[in-house]
């Protein structure tokens, strides 16, 4: 049986063709930029493997987010199992349904206000203490992410030609949340179970914490000479992690990635959720696990699920 790879950006892929290689699997890349759908036709026969991402329109793939949803939409009248599949494309898009699903699992999430458009910027911010921090509701890699140390300057950019326009019009206004060590951690989980845990150095790195191979490269495409932002958390061991995993069953997130902070004042604050998630080649190296590694093995597992109906 055949498993179709649901994405956009061939540049993240390498990680997860050579695990699938390795694991035997019968593979095959369907890319979300251009194409159709035959509505009177039949999908093939397979898995769907489905890992969208919010950040797609940053690479010029404005219409990947509705390709994404109409391909599922086929997939699922015809009874096709996808792996991530239509509940979590909108949970891929939107930090607004991640933080409110978060908050309503019992997971302490930053302190969020919503503004749609630009006109209610200034008078939403007073309503947070500073700092605070700005966020693109439809993002990932950092997108509108910046820091403001008091109103007056935010004003300032708000209201400038300087602003970046989120491409939902959504701009999150959210409490800075002081890492206590100086550094975040994300969990990774494939097929609800805990795969391994990673820092980031959010000192050197500030908000642009992608970890995927591709993106630890200069404006030139050549690999960054500084020591990599990103370590493998040995011994990791926190009720967090069964919070997430029992998160991630509830909204069928079977592979996912949970960014969380562990605050100077004691809080352990969950800010985002990845479903398409990347892993780190340095921390792969000497991880326990290997994320794509996993990811094949979760799929064989689903094929014989799937196998054992039919």
């Amino acid at each position: 049986m055949t498993v179709y790879a649901l994405h956009e950006n061939p540049e993240w892929f390498p990680p997860f063709a050579s695990a699938f290689d390795t694991a035997g699997l019968d593979w095959q890349e369907w890319l979300l930029i251009t194409g159709y759908i035959d509505l009177d036709s039949t999908p093939p026969e397979g898995i769907y493997w489905n890992r969208l991402s919010g950040s797609s329109h940053t690479r010029g793939h404005g219409y990947s987010k509705d390709y994404t949803r109409a391909v599922q939409d086929w997939l699922q009248a015809h009874g096709r199992r996808v792996v991530n599949g239509r509940w979590v494309v909108e949970m891929e898009v939107s930090k607004v349904r991640q933080l409110t699903a978060l908050k309503a699992f019992g997971i302490d999430v930053p302190r969020t206000i919503a503004v749609i458009g630009r006109d209610d910027l200034v008078s939403r911010a007073a309503e947070m203490p500073v700092p605070f921090i700005t966020k693109h509701n439809q993002g990932g890699k950092g997108l509108g992410v910046r820091r403001f140390d008091d109103l007056a300057s935010f004003e300032a950019y708000a209201t400038s030609d300087e602003f970046e326009e989120p491409v939902d019009g959504i701009t999150l206004l959210q409490e800075y949340v002081q890492p206590r060590d100086g550094f975040i951690t994300r969990i990774e989980t494939v097929g609800y179970e805990y795969v391994y845990a990673i820092t980031a150095d959010a000192a050197r790195g500030g908000f642009q914490l992608c970890p995927a191979d591709a993106c630890e490269v200069d404006e030139f495409g050549r690999p960054k000479e500084a020591p990599s932002l990103f370590a493998l958390r040995e011994g990791f061991e926190h009720p967090i992690i069964d919070r997430v995993l029992g998160f991630a069953r509830k909204y069928q997130l079977e592979v996912a990635g949970f960014e969380f902070i562990e605050s100077a004042d004691g809080r352990i604050v969950v800010y985002d959720v990845n479903t398409n998630t990347n892993y780190n080649p340095d921390v792969e190296a000497v991880a326990p696990k290997s994320g794509p590694a996993e990811i094949a093995r979760y799929l064989h597992h689903v094929e014989s699920e799937v196998y054992a109906v039919t």
